[in-house]
């Protein structure tokens, strides 16, 4: 395993791809434990042939239509229409804007992405400083994985077999959290005038425009958690009909889908599901080497030592799991860890959805910090500014995102009572 591990740390460091230091990293493992290297290409597809998983290209289409349809644009001027005129707007309705793309991509990378265009380079014309506008996308992206749907909570659900719309339901709480927790910050940051006030003007008769709109967008997250708990249809069938939706709402209702946008939006979900699908069939074979090598001992070693103490356990286990957020992509990690993880948590008595959504949530925190927060680099080159900087702008927020992992932790009924309550 050392050796697997030093090799992995090595490739990543001279700039391969994750994907392929991982593969690298596994085939090392195994050739170390006097293993046949035929098993490479054995796990390869046993990671990806997993039914669960079938749900996540199409909540990748569905989102990749709805952001061409016009939708990005749409939401912002609903966030800008209920923060208006108040000091700080525009830095709540960037916030106010993930949390209802969020229901959308549900990906923080593509939050940043989609978002950054706007704000990152509209809020500096409002008088407020390039890198805070940057801190304040940055911050906000990680309620993209959070709220329903989640391509982060499919995998966690494939490698768990744990409910996928259970997992739904358990993120509604820690996403409006996380959502209040920066509107907190920046209520704090505006006192005294500090903030500008937004300079959004709308018209009269466009407001009802504007909330129509945003009722249909919004529709698409309450369609598939709605639809699944009544049981109408599966989390995986919810997809499909979901691209549906996206399809018939950006065609019929904004007018703003065409053959060559679906095209464009096929193409790029392709590339985005591959890319996943790469990465968890990789990480599938390290796991297995980690298996094969005694880890789940090592484990159930360190945690004999919080016997008896499962908040510390889990409070421990956040520190673990944040340090390897800053590393490690959120999927590859919770295909990598949490295997092993879930017979001790089972045995300590720790709730799975608190479980579920500690590790989601810490590991996500890693995609907006330093060295490898792809959210991070994303809002650099958007704002065109070096990352010292904006992560400086960022800590506030990432602070009280790390209180709301800790509450998490201490109060397992904020993760645990929404899903019983809907079953």
């Amino acid at each position: 395993m050392i050796a697997m591990a030093v090799v992995f740390v090595l490739t990543l460091a001279i700039g391969v791809p994750i994907v392929f230091s991982l593969g690298i990293a596994g085939a090392v493992g195994l050739w170390a434990l006097d293993l046949d290297l035929i098993t490479v290409p054995t796990r390869l597809f046993t990671g990806m042939d997993n039914f669960v998983l079938l749900a996540a290209p199409f909540y990748i289409l569905a989102g990749e239509i709805m952001n061409r349809g016009g939708i990005t644009v749409r939401l912002i001027r609903l966030a800008g229409l209920i923060t208006r005129g108040v000091p700080g707007g525009t830095a709540y309705a960037n916030v106010s804007s993930s949390v209802l793309f969020a229901g959308i991509s549900g990906a923080a990378v593509a939050d940043t992405a989609a978002l950054g265009q706007v704000f990152i380079k509209g809020m500096p014309e409002e008088g407020y400083d390039k890198n805070y506008a940057a801190a304040v996308t940055i911050a906000s992206s990680i309620i993209g994985p959070i709220i329903p749907p989640s391509v982060i909570m499919i995998i966690y659900a494939a490698v768990t077999r744990l409910s996928v719309i259970d997992l739904f339901v358990a993120g509604i709480v820690p996403g409006f959290l996380l959502a209040g927790a920066m509107w907190l910050v920046i209520f704090l940051q505006a006192r005294g005038g500090r903030l500008p006030r937004s300079q959004h003007r709308v018209e009269r008769d466009e407001v009802m425009v504007m909330v129509r709109d945003g009722l249909l967008v919004m529709g698409l997250p309450a369609l598939i958690v709605g639809g699944t708990l009544m049981g109408v249809f599966t989390a995986t069938e919810a997809g499909g009909v979901a691209v549906v939706y996206a399809l018939l709402v950006s065609w019929l209702a904004f007018g703003t889908m065409d053959l060559a946008t679906l095209w464009d939006s096929l193409k790029r979900a392709a590339r985005i599901t591959a890319t996943i699908y790469l990465i968890i069939a990789a990480a599938t074979v390290v796991s297995y080497v980690l298996t094969i090598g005694g880890i789940g001992m090592m484990v159930q070693s360190f945690a004999a030592h919080f016997a008896g103490n499962p908040t510390l356990f889990l409070l421990a286990l956040a520190a673990v799991l944040l340090l390897v957020g800053t590393f490690l992509e959120p999927g590859a990690a919770i295909v990598l860890i949490v295997p092993m993880l879930m017979p001790v948590t089972a045995s300590m008595g720790i709730e799975p959805m608190q479980m579920g959504m500690v590790v989601i949530l810490t590991l996500t925190l890693g995609l907006i910090t330093p060295p490898v927060g792809v959210c991070l680099f994303v809002a650099c080159r958007i704002a065109d500014s070096p990352v010292l900087p904006i992560f400086r702008a960022v800590l506030p927020f990432l602070a009280v995102e790390l209180g709301v992992v800790v509450l998490l932790v201490l109060v397992p009924e904020l993760t645990s009572t929404l899903p019983a309550l809907m079953r």
